[in-house]
């Protein structure tokens, strides 16, 4: 057993027992480092990775390669979810060295930790060679390695600058129309999404795109949305059987996915469905939501009301082998006895034929028509179907519960559970269920509680009752904008209050004034071999993008010129560079709040909850949203309370007019 054994991360856990002398990643390990003079082995990965089990079992558990390792070699071990700021600065590096990356992520690096070598999986007798022959090169010509090294982190620290163009330029709709357009090249048609594979779902580009769309009246626009929505649905890529979206697909038409479900994903493609369902009423979105909420509640959800991090891809099947999909996938004669006399029925729905089969007779259970459709060529009413469809699901889930389920990453990230705190706010807005709010404040109180020190600081990570790491800028964004989402749902200002403090901790402590963006680690932290600015959007957001519209919608409620200088600053400076719209949806996002369609509204007086719920069920993104049911301090809201009125105030570029009582021109004003 090795020094991970100390540990808390699952991922790393899970290599405790490897005989490869692990570390993790602390001022000790870099500290022995320097005072051997020896190498160091960065091996970055996460607990639902499938490559960095099979490079694990393959490798780190062999003997024979432990003793390379070991003989001459720092060995460290990295979560990278835990530790996202070494996983971005070491990515970089091997982005520039191969063009590519990925996890597992491995970088051998100087006693100081400046990389000079790396790649993402190996064999094993790759790997073994490769570090020999480093061992023997940095021996015998350590100059040589190190003016390679030194080279190597000029270009990391290259990609770090954010060039601060110091424009002050208007930008208009116009130039959003032109990314658009370019975009829009490299659609899929046929079955949603980018025309390529593997497809990530990318669900801030959706959330762009239906709202550009919107605001635009572009139809053709809103039908490529729309065709995504339903086929990310549809596919193998959402559990049907349990709710819950999985990582990616590794085909073009969303149908074998890479099996790990992460919280981050379904948090955001809840917002993402919850919106789309207010705009279209479309049930197959509400059934998405419903689910992939049924599924967090009852799999991801903490007795403390936090939310752990995944479910592996990985479990063990029939042979006791750990597997990729084993807990998914299905075979025909499996799917007879269960479904019996339906059976012929059920694979029209669910496609048991070869649009449907994966490998080795197992089948991905995928949609590529709709109930309408099935229920008319067979001759029955669609709501007999769906009612088939649910009792199908429900005794599929029965049977699958009996087997083996992937491995549980239980650890509660303060970003990701703020992500997904807003994810049931917005289904909260959408579908006006109770216990979503219910639940997101439960959630709200654990990182109260949890994860917010007196010192001010935000943690980053919790686990056994234990918060560690301080927080990321990705932790602040993402709290703040989950608790701006609860004040526009509760008109509790605390929540405001809270932002407004947690956005003054971050202008202190992250924020850089020579570039006009926040870094991603706290001045508070040991620096690491380069500085990090998030700017690109991916997955997640990019934490400077979320800053941006938080520090807008603050600007607002506060009435505070600089927040609003500052988030216009970050714009003015991202907007001239963006060559991939894809990379920068959120900043787009952004420049139509600044936009002249963008609105403020007020809803002031003891009715003000009840109709700001009938506001929060439309799809509005144009709206900032404020109301209070008594007399408050708020800037924004300040003097506007009449007693036993309720009176709408909508304002434009800060201008607002006369307060009505009349709700239906209000709204017919809204859309």
């Amino acid at each position: 057993m090795n020094l991970l054994s100390q540990e808390t991360s699952p991922y790393l856990l899970q290599h405790a027992n490897n005989p490869v002398h692990w570390k993790a990643w602390n001022v000790n390990s870099l500290a022995e480092a320097k005072e051997k003079n020896s190498l160091i082995i960065i091996s970055i990965g996460y607990s639902a990775c499938h490559w960095c089990h099979v490079m694990e079992h393959e490798s780190f558990e062999d003997q024979k390669v432990a003793e390379v390792m070991n003989k001459s070699f720092i060995n460290i071990k990295v979560d990278r979810e835990e530790r996202p700021d070494v996983d971005a600065v070491y990515m970089k590096a091997v982005q520039l060295m191969t063009r590519r990356g990925g996890w597992p992520l491995n970088v051998v690096a100087l006693p100081d930790g400046r990389p000079i070598w790396g790649g993402t999986y190996f064999r094993k007798e790759e790997w073994m060679e490769t570090l020999g022959q480093l061992q023997q090169v940095y021996q015998s010509n350590s100059e040589k390695v190190i003016d390679y090294a030194e080279k190597l982190h000029q270009g990391i620290q290259s990609l770090s600058i954010v060039d601060n163009l110091k424009s002050e330029s208007e930008f208009h709709t116009t130039d959003l129309s032109l990314l658009v357009q370019k975009w829009k090249e490299d659609f899929d048609l046929d079955f949603g999404g980018m025309s390529r594979s593997p497809k990530f779902m990318m669900p801030n580009n959706y959330h762009f795109l239906m709202r550009y769309a919107f605001q635009k009246n572009d139809m053709k626009l809103f039908d490529f949305v729309n065709l995504t929505l339903t086929r990310m649905a549809y596919g193998g890529i959402f559990d049907t059987v349990d709710g819950g979206f999985s990582r990616y697909s590794v085909d073009n038409k969303w149908h074998v996915p890479h099996f790990e479900k992460m919280l981050y994903d379904n948090g955001q493609l809840v917002s993402l469905y919850s919106d789309a369902y207010k705009l279209t009423k479309n049930p197959l979105y509400k059934e998405v939501v419903e689910k992939t909420l049924s599924f967090i509640e009852r799999e991801l959800m903490s007795p403390e009301a936090g939310f752990y991090c995944a479910l592996d891809a990985d479990s063990l099947n029939s042979e006791n082998h750990l597997e990729e999909g084993a807990f998914y996938v299905w075979k025909i004669p499996e799917l007879k006895t269960i479904i019996g006399d339906d059976f012929e029925l059920f694979s029209q729905v669910f496609n048991i034929n070869s649009f449907g089969l994966w490998e080795d007779e197992n089948y991905v259970l995928i949609q590529n028509k709709s109930l309408k459709d099935i229920a008319k060529s067979n001759t029955i009413s669609e709501a007999t179907l769906q009612k088939k469809k649910q009792f199908w699901e429900k005794i599929l889930y029965i049977k699958r519960e009996k087997r083996a389920k992937p491995r549980l990453d239980d650890k509660c990230l303060t970003s990701w559970n703020a992500i997904m705190l807003k994810g049931f706010v917005d289904a909260y807005k959408a579908l006006e269920n109770e216990n979503y709010l219910n639940l997101a404040l439960k959630n709200a109180d654990f990182i109260l509680k949890n994860l917010w020190s007196s010192e001010g600081n935000l943690y980053h990570n919790h686990k056994n009752g234990k918060s560690t790491i301080n927080g990321y800028l990705e932790d602040y964004c993402f709290v703040i904008s989950a608790f701006i989402a609860l004040y526009e749902v509760t008109f509790d200002e605390k929540w405001l209050q809270y932002a407004k403090q947690l956005t003054d901790y971050s202008l202190e402590h992250f924020y850089d004034e020579k570039s006009g963006f926040f870094t991603f680690t706290s001045n508070l932290d040991e620096a690491l071999i380069s500085s990090h600015f998030e700017t690109e959007d991916n997955v997640i957001p990019a934490s400077n993008s979320v800053m941006g519209k938080n520090l807008f919608q603050l600007s607002i409620y506060f009435e505070n010129s600089f927040y609003e200088k500052v988030s216009l600053r970050m714009l003015q400076n991202i907007l001239p560079t963006i060559e991939y719209p894809s990379a920068y949806s959120n900043w787009m996002d952004l420049a139509l709040h600044f936009s002249e369609e963008n609105k403020e509204l007020a809803i002031c007086g003891e009715k003000a909850l009840e109709y700001a719920s009938k506001i929060n069920a439309l799809y509005l993104p144009n709206i900032v949203l404020a109301g209070l049911e008594k007399v408050t301090k708020l800037p924004f809201l300040k003097d506007r309370f009449v007693a036993e009125q309720t009176l709408f105030y909508l304002c434009q570029n800060k201008t607002c007019a006369a307060p009505s009582t009349d709700f239906q021109k209000i709204v017919s004003n809204l859309i």
